[in-house]
């Protein structure tokens, strides 16, 4: 079967599953917890055996960690999925109700996006996640993961898939692609998808963001930033920044920049170093830096890199200008922390901080569609569109305006004989 003839398949389950009960949802996303768990020992081997071949084919450590999908990773997942089910359904929520005229309302009411494609590397877990995510909010999808899982994922895929239409979830409402190939020709056929999230390197998302005319929602690198401020409280700064660069370094929100004001460096820089050394993270640092701590040369390039392993660039900045200058010219819009005791000072860097995530006073590790209460997340964006940040549930669905009225005809206010009331309404669509 080619691809498009697949895509026609998808388009039309995507038009049954926009109208799926939320009963009929959910009982195919506990239907799906259960399969996984009791594959459990099959998906393990599957994914043993992705991880010998990409050894042997010299993947880097950091996608190997990413790669790796043991019982923790199982159980993590279907702890999402059961988050997911009892999370409201986001089909269906009225946003705005508006009386024209009398009998004539207005409604403007959630619903699904319709066929998105979902372009993932190296992480097993990412495809339940997208999957159960897509699910939820009515959405058909395409899978696309990396080769280097492609055992683990054609398992996953098929246990999903099987375990939701067992439940009375359409079939064809989601496909695995297993080819580059695939991904070009997905990339050309706008008729069929609504949607693609690239999860990716930089030259990745951008390639996909150039070929194709099909929307695009994602963000490329995840270059995430932690200033200490002067006024940081030194344990309350080293507890942070050891944990936004080390709890996990091989994904989009562990800091891969150190900033500090010059005020704090001198008794902050110290610890900071003792502690991240002895976690084997190579340090690299602006001349300030180096004045303080032992450290390499920070080069121009170190700014502009996402290093997803452990090392940290750090620099000494004169002020919170400074600061956020550096993050808004450098960093990927992804997550950005400051660590201060002055509100004022937060406040102004919450403000004037361009990122779709930023925080006080925490690890930028936060920033994730689970630790949100989304239930998961699809990706997350950078982009200035419906949906930035961690994307869940709430940025997998669009809306469309619904009408009531009882024979009302536009001839009948263009000739001036009626006027609109434009009235606010309260209620819900509901066309019982």
């Amino acid at each position: 079967m080619s691809l498009e003839q697949v895509l026609v398949n998808i388009k039309q389950a995507a038009v049954r599953l926009a109208a799926a009960e939320t009963e009929v949802k959910n009982r195919a996303l506990q239907r799906i917890a259960d399969r996984l768990l009791e594959a459990e020992e099959a998906i393990i081997r599957a994914n043993e055996a992705d991880l010998r071949r990409s050894r042997e084919e010299n993947l880097a450590a950091p996608l190997l960690k990413r790669l790796k999908f043991d019982a923790a990773k199982l159980a993590e997942v279907v702890s999402g999925i059961k988050s997911l089910i009892g999370l409201e359904d986001p089909v269906g929520k009225t946003l705005l109700a508006t009386e024209l005229d009398a009998g004539l309302e207005l409604y403007r009411v959630t619903c699904p996006i319709g066929v998105i494609g979902v372009i993932f590397e190296s992480r097993p877990d990412a495809l339940v996640q997208i999957a159960t995510l897509c699910l939820k909010s009515g959405n058909c999808v395409l899978l696309k993961g990396g080769s280097e899982a492609r055992e683990t994922n054609r398992l996953l895929s098929e246990i999903i898939i099987s375990a939701a239409v067992e439940a009375g979830i359409p079939e064809n409402w989601a496909y695995l692609l297993e080819s580059r190939e695939e991904v070009g020709a997905m990339l050309k056929l706008d008729n069929y998808i609504d949607l693609i999230i690239p999860r990716g390197s930089n030259e990745f998302v951008r390639y996909i963001m150039e070929h194709s005319n099909i929307p695009v929602l994602g963000h490329a690198d995840g270059i995430c930033h932690c200033y200490l401020d002067a006024s940081c409280d030194t344990e309350m700064a080293v507890k942070i920044v050891v944990d936004a660069k080390t709890q996990y370094v091989a994904v989009c929100n562990a800091t891969e920049t150190l900033l500090v004001h010059e005020a704090a460096a001198p008794r902050v820089l110290p610890t900071l170093y003792r502690e991240l050394t002895a976690k084997n993270v190579e340090l690299v640092g602006c001349p300030r830096t180096r004045a303080i701590i032992p450290v390499a040369a920070a080069s121009e390039e170190d700014w502009q890199t996402e290093y997803l392993d452990y090392k940290l660039a750090i620099k000494v900045v004169s002020t919170l200008e400074e600061a956020i200058d550096h993050i808004n010219t450098y960093g990927s819009g992804h997550t950005d922390s400051i660590v201060t005791a002055d509100k004022e000072n937060a406040a102004r860097f919450l403000d004037y901080v361009d990122s779709g995530n930023v925080f006080w006073n925490c690890s930028t590790r936060f920033s994730d569609g689970f630790r949100y209460g989304f239930g998961a997340e699809v990706g997350i964006s950078t982009n200035k569109i419906h949906s930035r940040g961690p994307v869940g549930l709430d940025g997998l669905v669009i809306y469309k305006y619904k009408l009531v009225g009882g024979g009302h005809i536009v001839a009948d206010y263009a000739g001036g004989g009626r006027s609109f009331t434009h009235k606010k309404l309260t209620k819900a669509f509901d066309i019982g």
